[in-house]
């Protein structure tokens, strides 16, 4: 089992979670953090650091498709291990159904 972020991280990126994983699995997108699948050691810390609610466990019915997205992306983006400032504009978004189809970006953050 692992961790999966889910389209609730789009345009709210709060990186809280990044401080607590002792792993370091996180990484970075544009708008949005991922999860590398085979790090993730299934502690749970992350989950209820994450404001938006946005981290949840893989075994939840319905997250394929965040665990396809986190795997590749975590292979692509940088990885980010500390926290951040949010979007300036993150609590408008907290919420927002769609994101993914609405904001989504595949470019890279900036890591660390």
């Amino acid at each position: 089992m692992t961790y999966v972020v889910t389209d609730a991280c789009i345009r709210c990126k709060y990186m809280d979670c990044v401080e607590v994983c002792p792993v370091d699995c996180f990484y970075e997108g544009e708008n949005m953090l991922v999860i590398n699948p085979n790090e993730c050691i299934d502690c749970g810390v992350c989950e209820p650091e994450c404001p938006a609610e946005a981290i949840l466990p893989d075994t939840e019915s319905g997250l394929e498709q965040w665990l396809e997205l986190n795997n590749k992306f975590s292979a692509e983006w940088p990885n980010i291990t500390t926290k951040k400032d949010s979007p300036a504009d993150a609590d408008e978004y907290k919420g927002v159904e769609g994101k993914y189809e609405k904001f989504f970006s595949a470019d890279p953050g900036e890591g660390d």
